[in-house]
């Protein structure tokens, strides 16, 4: 069994994959959230003209199942190596929003619920 590789190690192997490619110069914060906007864009391309239907059984055709993995590779690796080069932690980022929103968006009371009449 292949054992799952955890964020931090992803992180590593992405900033070794750049470094023996002499790629830090152009990993600037700006190039990278460019080239992520590209990367989701490109994953936006796939689901564009779908109806509701069919972006939910994507994942049923092959060839467009390989196409949408590979993008949402493509995303989580650019938005992982912006998280290194700007020192944020991407889980913890995430947990806070999550706290936030929790607080900013709490759960409707049932009382307060008026049935329309």
């Amino acid at each position: 069994m292949t054992e799952q590789p955890d964020l931090a190690g992803l992180q590593r192997r992405l900033a070794e994959f750049a470094a023996v490619r002499n790629w830090q110069p152009y990993h600037t914060p700006k190039n990278l959230v460019a080239a992520l906007s590209v990367e989701a864009s490109e994953l936006v391309e796939i689901f564009q003209w779908l109806t509701p239907e069919e972006s939910a059984g994507v994942m049923a055709d092959p060839d467009t199942a390989h196409a949408v993995t590979d993008e949402v590779a493509d995303v989580l690796a650019y938005l992982l190596q912006l998280c290194e080069v700007l020192r944020i932690d991407p889980l913890a980022a995430l947990a806070a929003k999550i706290d936030r929103n929790e607080h900013r968006f709490p759960v409707p009371d049932p009382e307060d619920q008026q049935p329309e009449s």
